[in-house]
C-alpha cells in the first residue's frame, strides 16, 4: 500500500461523483447484482465547437456505447479487431478527463487501453488529447464499468484494471454503493489473466481501508507492495501526478493499492 501526501483529487469514477455533466448517459436503473451508476447529476453540458468536431470525426472509430439504443449491453467485444492488433489489454474504469489515461498509454505504446467513463464531456477531452498526440492505443467506452466487465470482456482477457479515485460514499449507509465491492473485485479477478494487475487509488482513508480489506479477501488476488515486485508487473503502476496534485501544498494522503492475480 503506497501513500502520498497530496491534495484532494477530483473524483474519476463511474459511480456518482460530482461532475459538470452528463447529458444522456444511457445508464440504467434496473436492479443488478453488482454496483451500477445510479446517481449522477442531470444538468446538461455541451461540448465546445472544437470538441464536437473532434468527437464527430474520431468517435465512430475510437468510441462506443456500453449499451445499444435498445438498452441491451454490447457483448463479446473483439478488441483485436477494434485496435487492429493483438496486445496486452488494460481497462480503466472511470477515466474522467483522461489525464492519467493519456500519459500512461503514451508511456506504454505496447499496451492497449480501454477507458470507460459515463460523462461525455470527459470522454471528449480525452478524445481531443488522443487526436492531438496521435495516440493509437486507446479506445473509449461510454457507460458503466461493470457492464463492460460483465458483458464485453472475456474471462482471462485483461492484463490490468485501473480504478483511480472512485467515489468513496463516505456515509456508512452508502457503503454498499461503493464500486469495489467483493462481487465486483471477484469479477475483475475473473477477467484478469494469471499475473494480471488490479491497481486502485483513493484519497479517502476510509475507502482505502475498505478496498484493502476487500482486495485482500479475494482468493484469486495477492497484494503487491511497491518496489522490485511492482516493477516486474506486466504493466506500469506508476500513476502520473495530475496538475491538481502538483499545485497542492498539503492535503489528504493518496493510497495506492496493487494486487496481481495468482497463477
Amino acid at each position: 500500500m503506497r501513500h502520498h501526501g497530496q491534495m484532494h483529487v477530483p473524483r474519476l469514477d463511474v459511480a456518482g461523483r460530482p461532475a459538470p455533466e452528463p447529458d444522456d448517459t444511457g445508464a440504467t436503473d434496473q436492479p443488478h447484482r453488482l454496483p451500477r451508476v445510479t446517481s449522477f447529476r442531470t444538468r446538461r453540458s455541451t461540448l465546445s465547437s472544437g470538441q464536437q468536431a473532434t468527437w464527430d470525426r474520431r468517435w465512430p472509430d475510437l468510441g462506443m456505447q456500453a449499451r445499444n439504443d435498445d438498452g441491451k449491453p454490447v457483448v463479446n467485444l473483439d478488441t483485436a479487431a477494434w485496435f487492429g492488433r493483438s496486445a496486452p489489454l488494460v481497462l480503466e474504469i472511470g477515466s474522467g478527463t483522461g489525464t492519467s489515461t493519456l500519459a500512461m498509454a503514451q508511456a506504454e505504446p505496447n499496451i492497449d487501453v480501454i477507458a470507460v467513463e459515463v460523462y461525455r464531456k470527459g470522454l471528449a477531452q480525452l478524445l481531443t488529447g488522443i487526436d492531438r498526440a496521435g495516440i493509437n492505443n486507446i479506445r473509449l467506452v461510454r457507460g458503466d464499468g461493470v457492464d463492460v466487465l460483465e458483458h464485453m470482456i472475456a474471462p482471462g482477457a485483461l492484463t490490468g484494471v485501473r480504478v483511480f479515485f472512485p467515489d468513496p460514499w463516505p456515509k456508512s449507509r452508502h457503503h454498499k454503493r461503493r464500486l469495489l465491492q467483493p462481487a465486483t473485485v471477484a469479477l475483475i479477478a475473473d477477467r484478469l489473466r494469471p499475473g494480471g494487475v488490479l491497481h486502485a487509488a483513493t484519497d479517502h482513508s476510509g475507502y482505502a481501508e475498505f478496498m484493502a480489506e476487500v482486495g485482500d479477501a479475494e482468493p484469486l488476488l495477492r497484494r503487491v507492495e511497491d518496489g522490485p515486485a511492482a516493477a516486474a508487473l506486466p504493466m506500469s503502476v506508476q500513476r502520473p501526478v495530475t496538475k491538481y496534485e502538483q499545485k497542492a501544498l498539503a492535503g489528504p494522503d493518496i493510497t495506492e493499492l496493487i494486487w496481481e492475480k495468482r497463477p
